[in-house]
């Protein structure tokens, strides 16, 4: 069901099969995967992919928990390409992340998928990496209000 959105996501974050430091200064491995500390990956040492490919899922299946978690109060309502903006925005930038996203979560809650655009664009996310908030604010937008 998710297919094209995680296509979607592995696109955006781009694949490295050995640990490297993100553009926040902290140790990536795979898909944008943020090593814990309990994780035991080496620098240097090249992982291979079926591995990674395991870790992108279970990071995808608990940023869809999280996204669901933080769009509940809007409901069965949502369209779905909406719903599939705030997963990749959590894959992201964490639930602690886009729960700070107050006026965009608030304009979803009424369906106002213009004003949730528009608040993903006014943020520091947006400085950070335009080009995919550009397009996933797009996406947001092309949903139709209830």
């Amino acid at each position: 069901m998710y297919e094209q959105l995680k296509e979607r996501i592995k696109k955006h974050e781009g694949y490295r099969n050995e640990v490297y430091v993100c553009s926040e200064g902290k140790r990536t491995i795979g898909y944008g995967h943020l090593i814990r500390a309990n994780e035991n990956f080496k620098d240097g040492v090249k992982y291979p992919k079926e591995q990674l490919e395991e870790l992108f899922d279970e990071d995808f299946e608990r940023s869809k928990q999280h996204a669901l978690f933080l769009i509940e109060s809007a409901g069965e309502d949502l369209e779905q390409d909406s719903i599939e903006v705030i997963i990749e925005m959590v894959y992201q930038l964490g639930k602690s992340g886009v729960a700070r996203f107050k006026k965009m979560l608030e304009a979803l809650s009424r369906n106002d998928y213009q004003e949730a655009a528009r608040q993903m664009l006014d943020s520091r996310w947006y400085t950070q990496t335009p080009k995919r908030c550009e397009e996933l604010a797009a996406i947001m937008a092309s949903c139709q209000g209830g």
